[in-house]
């Protein structure tokens, strides 16, 4: 089965948008901080005031949250992955300003890595957090699986996403212009809750913001997202650039949504999951199924 993003192109994308990605991210800025609300949880007091040893911050692009996570708790060993080479180098370059002014107890470590393939020991990290990062992953029950590979048990799991109506207006617009691909699918809430829970993860609780944003023209928004690294990098995409004639089709066709007040919206769902680890040996749903892994040394042996 042919992927459904180039992910070398995602990689390209976000590391040429690096240095001037944060010019752009409020609302990427906006959802983090929302998302964080959450992190309060992982301290509740009948959960024995907990603080975590080891954080991890899965897309953490310029190392925003990541500055946060480590300023709240400053003990931690709280670890970015990106799989952009150049968010890695940025994200290290301005951590390692921001680390005197923050007082970190450590320095957050930044490394580049996939997703789908965290390199990290299993059971090894007690809170996940990764802000608006797995839109850009088509096999979600093989990243929720990974998280729960490395997620300890009672562990916090904090992710957003983009949902389906997400630049619904951008792609309505380039669909009168041509029959190519220009906008990523986004995942629909109720599928994202069903991997989720698909994946054993416990007590998930799901919400969603929708956000509305505002352009002169079709170019503006264009030039917005090419700040932020978010171009088209389906596997079908059309590999040459958008003729003239082409973009002048879109941009009518994005006329028809221009607001009374002579602004172009565009839609931003936001998709919110919070779940926790679950216990060693809890049930995987396969295929209907549910499938128990109990490590061997926990299965008893009867000694005669």
């Amino acid at each position: 089965m042919t992927p459904l993003f180039d992910h070398r192109q995602v990689g390209r994308a976000f590391s040429r948008a690096a240095a001037h990605y944060d010019e752009a991210a409020a609302l990427q800025r906006e959802v983090g901080e929302r998302l964080a609300e959450s992190l309060p949880y992982y301290e509740d007091a009948a959960l024995g005031a907990r603080r975590p040893q080891v954080v991890l911050d899965v897309g953490c692009g310029t190392g925003h949250a990541t500055a946060m996570l480590q300023a709240r708790w400053p003990k931690a060993q709280v670890i970015g992955f990106d799989l952009a080479p150049g968010m890695v180098r940025e994200s290290q370059r301005r951590l390692h300003v921001r680390r005197g002014l923050l007082d970190f107890a450590r320095r957050p470590h930044v490394l580049r890595a996939d997703a789908l393939a965290l390199p990290l020991r299993e059971a090894s990290v007690d809170v996940i957090f990764s802000n608006l990062c797995l839109q850009w992953i088509e096999d979600l029950p093989a990243v929720f699986a990974g998280f729960r590979r490395v997620l300890r048990p009672d562990g916090l799991l904090l992710v957003s996403t983009f949902g389906q109506q997400t630049l619904v207006e951008l792609h309505e617009a380039f669909a009168a212009a041509d029959a190519a691909p220009h906008v990523s699918p986004f995942v629909d809430i109720a599928r994202f809750g069903d991997v989720l829970i698909a994946a054993g993860f416990r007590d998930p609780v799901l919400d969603r913001d929708v956000f509305h944003a505002g352009y002169a023209d079709l170019p503006s928004l264009m030039r917005e997202l090419r700040t932020l690294g978010a171009t088209n990098a389906m596997q079908d995409r059309r590999r040459a650039l958008t003729g003239r004639a082409r973009f002048a089709r879109a941009s009518e066709a994005y006329e028809a949504f221009r607001r009374p007040d002579g602004v172009l919206p565009a839609t931003w769902e936001v998709i919110y999951a919070q779940a926790w680890g679950p216990a060693p040996g809890a049930p995987i749903r396969h295929a209907g199924v549910d499938e128990v892994r109990v490590p061997a040394s926990q299965i008893p042996v009867r000694r005669r």
